[in-house]
Order: structure tokens, then sequence, then C-alpha cells
């Protein structure tokens, strides 16, 4: 049986994950009108991806005994700059989300729920992958300027 204080700290996770759902969505529709069709793909895929975090997360607590919600979901950005900025911005949510994610962990530790923590670990291997792709691909579209930002695009173009 999951606690009552760590109920309310993954249910509050889930309504962030869904958040970063709608940013990445926003992302994605963003780029598709700025004619980047790779990105906007790349984009609606990491956006696919939060919501399946939500998902992971209320089967986790609908596992232990819990009770799984979805709150409210503030609105996200709509507006973007360049392919860079987003990027930049993406980096930054993900630090974020890790932050997040290594106070639930403490959290559980904290409740002595080794389950929870255990389950939270995956989240956390996974903020670690998501930060250092981010970076990768600002350091691409560094590197690749503006010649080089529409092979970049087709290239994340092709992310399953």
């Amino acid at each position: 049986m999951i606690t009552k204080k760590l109920q309310e700290a993954i249910n509050g996770q889930i309504a962030v994950e869904l958040w970063s759902a709608n940013l990445y969505l926003s992302m994605s529709f963003y780029f598709e009108k700025e004619g980047y069709s790779g990105f906007s793909a790349w984009m609606k895929r990491q956006s696919q991806e939060e919501t399946e975090h939500a998902c992971a997360m209320a089967h986790y607590l609908i596992k232990r005994g819990g009770e799984a919600t979805v709150d409210k979901i503030d609105v996200v950005p709509s507006g973007w700059g360049t392919p860079l900025e987003v990027f930049e911005h993406s980096y930054k949510h993900e630090c974020h989300i890790s932050k997040l994610i290594d106070d639930l962990v403490s959290a559980a530790s904290a409740e002595k729920d080794n389950a929870t923590q255990d389950f939270l670990w995956s989240f956390v291997r996974e903020q670690v992958e998501e930060e250092a792709t981010a970076q990768g691909i600002i350091d691409k579209i560094k590197k690749a300027g503006d010649a080089g930002i529409f092979f970049i695009d087709s290239q994340l173009g092709q992310r399953k």
C-alpha cells in the first residue's frame, strides 16, 4: 500500500508529465508551421513519451492500492523562436523534470518505500538520457549553423 503523501506526490508528477506532453505538442505544432517536419515529428514523439510516463505512474499507483488522478493542466506556451531556442527551452525543461523526479525519490526514501524508490529510479535514468539527448541536439544545431539546419531536421524526423 502506498502512503497518502507519496500518492499525492506522484499524482502531482502525473500532472507535470501531462503538461510536458502538451509543451512538446505545442513545440511540434510550431515546428510544423515553420516547415521543420523532422523537428515536428521528433517533438510529437516526445509528447507521446511524456504521456506514457504519466500512464506508467498512474498504473503504478493503482497497483500499489492508490488512486491515480488527472489534475488541472495549465496552458503551455505557444510562441517559440529559432530551432536552437526551442531545443534550449526543451533542455531547461528536462533539467527541471530531473529535479522533480529526484525530489520524488527523496520523498519515497523518507517514507521508507523501497518499491516506489525502485520504480522511480527508471525515471532517474530516463532523465539522464533526456538531458543528454537535448544537449546533443543543441550542440548539433550550433555546429550545423543555418546551412545545416535542414539536415538535422531530416535526421530527427527519423525518430521511432
